[in-house]
């Protein structure tokens, strides 16, 4: 029970914040219930399926996606995630944990200063075919090999890359952000149950929990004040770091 209700308050959060989530559930299987970091990292990521499906059609029932750079960023993302999760394989615990939470400080620094300069409007971006497709694989690849290889959904750096490269404004980067998790989960969690890290039983209890969450916090992304959604969003990943390194 305390694991279903925890893991619903934080589907709340995820949905509203449009973050697939891994990096806080990853935390928060190691550090409170004391999960062994690659088995936390293998049902972690196949959660954030369930979880990013949910907030994402949401998102979009609010009008909030941008299906298309979701889309090209999620495909390339999904190539780098399995790839981080061969990686990850191979990595023993401690430098797991420590880059994990390391880089959920830095996205959310990053993140800190580009929505405090950019304020909550940005411009959408005109590209040629060549030039969208080589920061789509930028984007997407990088980030989904870090997501597949140290657990954390790389969330804020997705949502970065969205408004830096793309000009999403900050309330489409959190939803477009979901959809892109959507593939970077699929094949990520597809390599850690290739290596055996993924355990159904405890799988089940964060998915009842983050999934119903998820999908009615994302019904206030789009009513909420900008102020708001840029603090949760910055917060939830130093959270998820601070819990890592406990």
């Amino acid at each position: 029970m305390m694991m279903l209700a925890t893991m619903f308050v934080l589907g709340l959060l995820l949905g509203f914040a449009g973050g697939g989530g891994s990096g806080f559930v990853l935390a928060l299987l190691i550090s409170v219930f004391q999960i062994p970091i690659h088995t936390a990292l293998g049902t972690s990521t196949t959660a954030m399926i369930f979880t990013v499906i949910s907030g994402s059609i949401s998102h979009f029932k609010e009008g909030n996606m941008k299906l298309k750079t979701g889309a090209m960023v999620g495909a390339f993302g999904a190539v780098g995630a399995y790839f981080g999760t061969q990686v990850a394989a191979q990595l023993p615990e401690t430098p797991l944990i420590i880059v994990s939470a390391l880089l959920l400080f830095v996205s959310s620094i990053l993140l800190f200063f580009r929505t405090r300069l950019s304020g909550s409007v940005n411009v959408e971006k005109v590209f040629s075919r060549k030039q969208y497709l080589l920061l789509a694989m930028g984007v997407g690849g990088s980030t989904g090999f870090l997501s597949g290889c140290f657990g954390i959904g790389s969330t804020p750096l997705i949502q970065l890359g969205l408004m830096i490269f793309f000009g999403l404004s900050i309330q489409q980067a959190a939803a477009t952000s979901m959809f892109v998790l959507i593939p970077i989960s699929f094949l990520g969690a597809f390599g850690f149950a290739q290596a055996g890290f993924v355990d159904i039983t405890l799988l089940v209890q964060v998915v009842a929990g983050t999934m119903i969450g998820s999908f009615i916090g994302a019904k206030f992304t789009r009513l909420a004040p900008v102020q708001v959604l840029r603090t949760v969003i910055i917060l939830l990943p130093i959270f998820g770091g601070i819990l890592l390194l406990t």
